[in-house]
């Protein structure tokens, strides 16, 4: 197998891609933990569970749409239960199943700390770009993802932890 090195032009974009995504994950890091004490994956914890149908999901879509793994979740809503952002609960016919909720402390403490990773995120990314680039930029993120976590021409990739399928909600 011939190896297809990078282009000049591919090997700048990827450099620059690589920069851009660790400065933008460090800021954000730094913003949250200053804020609220807490990393970046335990707000997007939180953020999701905001936005689901009783604040709560199935630990395996949770990890999912966080897109982390199921063992780095599990550890996650471990410490976010320790400080009353999270509870877990079983799921109801599924023995091996759980769920995330999320509780009034963590709602409140996502409230809270919003306002700040909104500003961070607006002042890191999106005021650096024009209307036109936001628009590209999506493009760009969608069509990675979709690749990545196939879509519905192709089945995902071996080895994406958290798009092993849960057996569905919890009820």
């Amino acid at each position: 197998m011939t190896t297809r090195w990078l282009t000049p032009e591919e090997q700048r974009a990827w450099r620059a891609y690589i920069a851009a995504s660790h400065l933008l994950e460090d800021a954000i890091d730094r913003q949250l933990q200053q804020e609220a004490g807490m990393p970046h994956v335990y707000y997007s914890i939180l953020a999701n569970l905001s936005e689901a149908q009783d604040r709560r999901l199935r630990m395996t879509d949770l990890a999912e749409r966080t897109k982390i793994t199921r063992s780095r979740l599990t550890y996650a809503v471990t410490r976010l239960e320790k400080d009353g952002a999270v509870r877990r609960e079983g799921c109801p016919g599924d023995k091996r199943g759980s769920t995330a909720v999320l509780t009034d402390e963590g709602m409140t403490l996502l409230e809270r700390t919003a306002p700040g990773h909104v500003d961070t995120v607006r002042a890191a990314l999106f005021d650096r770009l024009t209307p036109e680039q936001v628009g590209q930029l999506e493009e760009i993120c969608a069509s990675v993802a979709r690749g990545l976590e196939g879509d519905d021409t192709q089945a995902p990739p071996d080895g994406v932890p958290w798009l092993r399928r849960s057996p569905g909600p919890c009820t």
